[in-house]
């Protein structure tokens, strides 16, 4: 699928009338598709490589060892979450096969040792293996938090706000990061077993970067028909959540898309790993039509939520009942 791709750095570099630019060209990719391909996002790549690379380490662990780490609550918010808990397409389609990833989840890593935990009022599990890992999550959240700040700010302009009119709402920002493993697949997916079912994200922006295996994002268009989205070296996905769509009364997508499986004629491995982060305004804020997605011809379509209310209802709604023993 052909995803505009945004080049960031005019934006954080540049003057009034660069932002300007950017602010419109990253508008019309999430009114035209609700995704955008970023670069110049200002993430150091060293930094990209080492977090994927000790995850990596982790995931290769044995099941045994990742349930050390797993949540008592059995929830998607924090911790690891073994195969055959979640089903993300629950949300819109009822009873439907597992997903066939596992994921390593931490939960408002960045309010870590202020006196606050995590966003489901738990602490995040930090595993001991390997050992450069708990350091490498810390300096990632760092650098997904300042994006999450250039974002706010970007949103606000492509939506014909001042600049800083979401600060509030993300002074202390709701951030989930999610590493998700997507194992080889040496057995056949049950009939209409995904990688990861076709979803609309719940929250505000998520932040994916993929790597290069194959068996990776899909998007479906207007009509219906699924398109494989390539990757882009050193560059971030950016798509709209449903919280997100509502916030902007429909005037961004929120997209359906999904995680295939790998052909199943390939050879050698076709394990994937993606990190992910989603991004929001602080749980506790109310969201409701912002004031230049409604006018008397276009009045609000959305009640107003308070927006970690809205999103536990979604994680809850897509976990399957009983875990793997």
């Amino acid at each position: 699928m052909d995803i505009p791709v945004v080049d960031l750095a005019p934006f954080i570099q540049g003057d009034a009338k660069s932002r300007s630019r950017v602010g419109r060209a990253f508008g019309q990719a999430f009114e035209n598709t609700g995704f955008a391909v970023v670069v110049g996002h200002g993430v150091s790549e060293r930094l990209a490589t080492d977090t994927y690379d000790a995850m990596k380490a982790y995931f290769a662990q044995s099941t045994a060892v990742k349930l050390v780490d797993s949540p008592p609550e059995k929830t998607k918010g924090r911790g690891y979450l073994p195969m055959g808990i979640e089903s993300v397409a629950k949300t819109l389609s009822g009873a439907t096969p597992p997903d066939l990833c596992e994921a390593l989840v931490f939960s408002a890593p960045h309010r870590e040792g202020q006196g606050s935990e995590g966003q489901g009022s738990r602490p995040n599990i930090w595993p001991e293996r390997p050992p450069q890992l708990g350091r490498l999550v810390e300096a990632w959240c760092g650098s997904i938090a300042e994006l999450t700040g250039h974002l706010a700010q970007l949103s606000a302009l492509a939506l014909d706000l001042p600049e800083d009119y979401l600060a509030p709402w993300y002074a202390d920002p709701s951030l989930t990061l999610r590493f998700v493993h997507y194992p080889d697949q040496p057995e056949p997916p049950a009939a209409g077993q995904l990688r990861y079912g076709a979803h609309h994200d719940y929250g505000g922006l998520t932040i994916l970067r993929q790597d290069q295996a194959p068996g990776g994002l899909e998007i479906c268009d207007r009509s219906g028909r699924w398109h494989e989205a390539g990757v882009v070296p050193n560059s971030f996905v950016i798509n709209v959540g449903d919280l997100m769509s509502r916030w902007t009364n429909g005037r961004w997508r929120s997209t359906l898309h999904r995680v295939s499986n790998p052909d199943r004629g390939l050879t050698g491995s076709t394990a994937r790993l993606s990190m992910v982060a989603f991004t929001g305004p602080n749980e506790n804020s109310e969201v409701a039509c912002l004031p230049s997605c409604c006018d008397s011809e276009h009045p609000a379509q959305y009640e107003p939520v308070i927006a970690g209310a809205y999103i536990r209802a979604k994680l809850t709604e897509s976990m399957d009942i009983a875990p793997p023993s």
